[in-house]
């Protein structure tokens, strides 16, 4: 059998780069269904793309490589797409676009779009040898038990990162990546929660469940988002985005009070109805549990009116300068996405080629770009991919 690409993974980047190729393309992918993560993806609605997708929105070890992928097809080319399939989507917060029915109309968009293309896919299907050959590539895959040799002329690699492992994710494209040569920068959960140990954990276990607005920041990055506290650890956006650029051994800050509103009106409570217990009325502006941790924290007791205002500014310290050490993150188990994969350095970034390797094409999630939470990932998916097809499309003119 021949084509001119096979393409494996039948995710967000396999199945929009389906769409460009042009000539005869093949999708392969081990699952059962395509477009899985999807699926699952914004609560089953699909945070497909960010209003405020740019670059800076991305962590890799070369933070200019995305550029051109993201500036030749934007979040704007994305919505349009999407309102041509006449899917209804609304802005949820900070630019996030989700789709107000389900995330199964993006993936019968992308499969539309394919079949339009004229691409073929093939499910359940594993690629089981890959060799480079003059012509392009050979490919040894395995459908139950039907084995098929093929050749094609251009193979993209879109088989995504190591995270939810249940839901067959593996480290295959960084095995292909070294196979050729490439250099696969070292790999980690990312957009994950945070572990504690037991110290911390016996502060945060009895508040699971727990959840408000915080400022979180780790060295000189800082995200103000939702927190939550959980029998594991701490989760919630602002953690998951921290997560991200956290390093082992490193403290993170938590500000219970972004703003700066509690302390002025702990004063002015003092002033007017000071009986009252400082935890309770600390518990007027956080959660009472917390309340009452942070003020066992600042070694506070008695009355609001008892307090002075270095009392007071303790206790802001307490709330607003929360330090805490992770002692890890939940892993690739429940993260979102995977930090790091194939080096930007031995790929084109106008057409994610391969340098050394003719016709061989690296997209989405396996290479090392990865997004903000809130939509990022997805628009890395469909720019990266868009830019290999578009590339094999012009080059077989």
């Amino acid at each position: 059998m021949k084509v001119d690409t096979l393409i494996v993974g039948a995710g967000a980047a396999g199945l929009m780069a389906a769409a460009h190729c042009g000539g005869s393309v093949l999708v392969v992918d081990h699952a059962k269904k395509a477009g899985d993560k999807i699926r699952i993806s914004g609560g089953g609605r699909c945070n497909f793309t960010n209003l405020y997708a740019s670059p800076e929105n991305f962590l890799s070890q070369n933070p200019h490589f995305c550029k051109s992928a993201l500036a030749r097809y934007t979040q704007w080319d994305f919505i349009d797409l999407v309102t041509r399939h006449g899917i209804a989507y609304h802005e949820k917060t900070l630019g996030q676009l989700f789709c107000n029915g389900s995330a199964k109309e993006i993936i019968a968009m992308l499969m539309a779009e394919m079949e339009a293309a004229k691409a073929q896919l093939w499910l359940q299907t594993s690629v089981t040898k890959v060799q480079k050959t003059d012509q392009g590539f050979s490919v040894a895959l395995q459908k139950g038990d039907q084995a098929t040799d093929l050749t094609c002329t251009n193979l993209i690699i879109a088989t995504g990162g190591k995270s939810i492992p249940k839901m067959g994710a593996t480290g295959w494209g960084y095995d292909i990546a070294a196979q050729f040569g490439l250099e696969v920068v070292e790999t980690r959960a990312g957009l994950v929660p945070l572990t504690f140990g037991p110290d911390v954990m016996a502060d945060v276990a009895p508040m699971s469940g727990l959840s408000l607005n915080a400022s979180v920041q780790t060295r000189d990055t800082q995200f103000e988002e939702g927190l939550l506290c959980t029998h594991r650890g701490l989760s919630g956006p602002s953690i998951l985005q921290i997560s991200s650029y956290w390093t082992p051994s490193t403290p993170i800050s938590v500000n219970l009070d972004p703003k700066g509103y509690i302390l002025p009106a702990l004063r002015e409570t003092r002033q007017k109805t000071g009986k009252r217990a400082v935890h309770n009325v600390l518990a007027d502006h956080l959660p009472t549990k917390l309340a009452q941790m942070m003020v066992d924290k600042a070694g506070l007791a008695g009355n609001l009116a008892d307090q002075s205002d270095s009392h007071l500014a303790r206790l802001e310290d307490c709330y607003r300068k929360w330090m805490l050490t992770p002692s890890g993150t939940e892993g690739y188990r429940t993260a979102e996405v995977t930090l790091g994969g194939v080096s930007t350095a031995d790929l084109n970034s106008q057409t994610m080629q391969a340098k050394d390797v003719n016709g061989l094409y690296f997209i989405g999630e396996v290479v090392d770009v990865t997004g903000w939470l809130g939509g990022f990932n997805f628009q890395w998916a469909w720019s990266s991919a868009v830019a290999a097809g578009r590339a094999i499309k012009t080059q077989s003119r």
